[in-house]
């Protein structure tokens, strides 16, 4: 179901424009966050490596392939990723149950920890922001994500 879009919202490019700026120093407070939790953690891994993690616990048995397309990360790099997590005993890979040749990553525990680290450090950011949004601005805040990120993420998308 698709939502419908009101007609009478006119935006001007001053207000797309501001909006855009928001959304680069959001990303940049969350990045800022990831930074200081994988300092933290003194693994060597970098933010690829957390957000690869971050999507495997979303949806476990993940494909190479599919992570690549999630994150905008070539076959190769995503595949490097997944190898450095495997090498830290972060997360494995298994063959595909309908695709033998498909190589599906999962966590290890030791992985879901490490995602669970850094991940509890972006909630309260964003439970703050979230707060300060109220209710409706919770439900508007992920249509309006939702709909730049369409096509993306077709599962685990929750409500």
């Amino acid at each position: 179901m698709t939502p419908q879009t009101d007609p009478r919202l006119i935006l001007r490019d001053e207000e797309l424009d501001a909006g855009l700026e928001a959304m680069m120093l959001a990303e940049a407070a969350l990045w800022a966050g990831v930074d200081a939790g994988l300092e933290a953690e003194t693994l060597g891994l970098g933010r690829s490596h957390w957000r690869a993690a971050f999507l495997l616990k979303r949806r476990p048995g993940l494909g190479v392939q599919e992570l690549a397309r999630l994150t905008s990360l070539s076959k190769q790099a995503a595949s490097r990723i997944v190898a450095d997590l495997e090498a830290k005993g972060l997360a494995e890979k298994a063959q595909g149950e309908e695709d033998g040749r498909r190589r599906a990553a999962r966590l290890t525990p030791a992985g879901a920890a490490f995602e669970e680290r850094i991940a509890e450090r972006l909630r309260g950011q964003l439970a703050r922001a979230y707060r300060t949004g109220g209710l409706d601005g919770v439900s508007g805040t992920r249509r309006i994500l939702a709909a730049i990120a369409a096509g993306r993420g077709k599962s685990g998308a929750g409500g």
